[in-house]
C-alpha cells in the first residue's frame, strides 16, 4: 500500500551550509547512543552525580564517566564541582523538546503502521 506523504511543511525552508550540517550531525550522534539518552532522562528532574546516575541507570561508573564527558563537550549537561564530588545537570532544555519531536513523530509512524496492518 502506497503511503501519503506528510502534509505538514517543515518550519524552516532554509538550506544549511556544509559547515552547519555539520555540527548538526555532530549533536545527533551524540543522542544516538541509548546509554546518552538514558542519562539525559535520568538528569530531567535535576542535579544527579556519577553514583546517582550509576544507580538511576544500572550503568558501569566508566561507562557513565565516559558519557558524560560527551554529553559535557557537546553542552547538553554542565558539571559543578561539589566538595570532592561533581554534579552533573541540563545545561540545554531544547533536548528535550527535539525527544519530545521524535518520541510525537514514532507514535503516528506507529500508528499509521497498525492501521495497515490491521
Amino acid at each position: 500500500m502506497a503511503r501519503k506523504a506528510a502534509s505538514t511543511k517543515p518550519q524552516s525552508t532554509k538550506a544549511l551550509s556544509p559547515e552547519a550540517l555539520q555540527m548538526v550531525s555532530a549533536r545527533f550522534k551524540v543522542l544516538a547512543e541509548p546509554a546518552r539518552l538514558a542519562l539525559l532522562n535520568a538528569l530531567m528532574p535535576g542535579e544527579l552525580s556519577v553514583n546517582e546516575l550509576v544507580e538511576r541507570t544500572g550503568m558501569a561508573q566508566a561507562n557513565v564517566s565516559k558519557h558524560l564527558s560527551m554529553l559535557c563537550d557537546a553542552g547538553f549537561i554542565s558539571r559543578r564541582k561539589e566538595g570532592l564530588f561533581v554534579r552533573y545537570s541540563i545545561a540545554d532544555v531544547s533536548v528535550f523538546q527535539l525527544c519530545d519531536l521524535m518520541c510525537e513523530s514514532i507514535a503516528r509512524k506507529l500508528g499509521r503502521d497498525l492501521k495497515e496492518i490491521a
